[in-house]
């Protein structure tokens, strides 16, 4: 593969790049990149989480990139996920990479580390010292966006040495690229800016695109990252979003609630599933309806989905039923794992067991 088939693949993933330029030159001088995304586990895991991560992260490694996922059990603990329970929030990372597994994640180039493991490392709080020395409470505080929270907010000391924490991360894991989503977008600027003030290299940032949330979308004036962050997929609200791990009857009971404006394409999330999912995972969507409707039909192009939904050719409960279907044919593996493995099955039962926090 050629270096622009390489950044063909990684622009599919990226919503956003920082830049361009540095991706090139960075694909010019090593053949295998590393890339890093770290996640609190925190409840059961979402289609954004599961379906898409696996989707970005094949992409990224099919590009040459070796990918480290940091699984960030003492973040969680200091974010106070699974009510600040740190041996609940273990048992849900190993839960998150099962997952993973099943739905198919190529792990050829994958590698999993546990931010427990270099708790003990001088050298990693030395880099964190670092990082807080050169910057204000004020502007850590900005990043707070990065934990699921708003600067007005009352953090925690905890909360407030995160950030430096996460920006540490990379220069730990000798990161190229880090490759997480939009609303880590500020923690991932905070790197680009210390990065040569400390003596390290400076990471090219490649945002994904966030999944809304299945209700309708709020008001608001926001652009850009800001609005992904208040449209995103949200566990606060079981019935704005699909777990990995939900049953046929719950998806197509959510998906039929779900918000889906008639002729409109634009934060309309069932149309939006069909993109960023059901196109990327199968390369099609089959519409199935009866003939004094207008007959079966198979999308092999969003876009030509996308135009006749706005036409008004394809009404919203033939586009549900068709996602309903495709988002449960992506699940079938997942269900089956969880079902016929013990250690997942033992797993999802006591993550199911546990109460979720924000």
């Amino acid at each position: 593969m050629d270096i622009e088939e390489r950044i063909k693949l990684i622009k599919e993933v990226g919503e956003e790049i920082l830049t361009e330029e540095e991706l090139r030159k960075l694909l010019e001088e090593k053949k295998h990149p590393i890339a890093y995304d770290g996640f609190e586990p925190s409840g059961r895991i979402h289609l954004a989480q599961g379906i898409l991560r696996a989707i970005n992260v094949n992409k990224m490694t099919k590009a040459g990139v070796i990918f480290k996922f940091w699984v960030a059990d003492w973040f969680g603990w200091m974010n106070n996920k699974m009510g600040g329970d740190l041996e609940k929030i273990r048992i849900t990372g190993e839960y998150f990479i099962e997952v993973w597994k099943a739905c198919g994640m190529d792990m050829t180039n994958v590698e999993f580390l546990w931010s427990k493991d270099v708790m003990g490392d001088d050298e990693y709080w030395k880099k964190v010292v670092q990082i807080a020395r050169i910057n204000s409470v004020k502007r850590i505080t900005r990043c707070s966006q990065i934990m699921g929270r708003s600067e007005s907010d009352e953090l925690s000391a905890a909360q407030i040495f995160y950030p430096c924490m996460q920006c540490a991360d990379i220069f730990h894991l000798k990161a190229d690229i880090t490759q997480l989503g939009m609303d880590q977008r500020k923690v991932n600027v905070l790197a680009r800016e210390v990065a040569e003030k400390l003596g390290y290299k400076k990471p090219v940032v490649i945002s994904h695109h966030m999944l809304m949330g299945l209700g309708m979308p709020p008001a608001s004036d926001k652009k850009g990252a800001d609005r992904c962050i208040e449209l995103k997929m949200s566990k606060s609200n079981p019935d704005s979003a699909i777990f990995m791990t939900d049953t046929e009857e719950e998806v197509k009971r959510k998906i039929n609630k779900a918000y889906c404006p008639e002729k409109i394409a634009n934060e309309n999330p069932v149309i939006e599933y069909a993109k960023y999912l059901s196109f990327e995972k199968f390369g099609k969507l089959e519409i199935k309806r009866p003939e004094k409707f207008g007959g079966d039909l198979v999308f092999t192009s969003y876009t030509d989905l996308e135009k006749a939904y706005v036409k008004g050719d394809l009404h919203p409960m033939d586009l549900k039923n068709a996602m309903a279907n495709s988002i449960n044919e992506m699940l079938k593996p997942v269900r089956l794992h969880f079902e016929r493995n013990q250690k997942a099955k033992e797993l999802l039962e006591k993550v199911n067991g546990f109460e979720v926090t924000r």
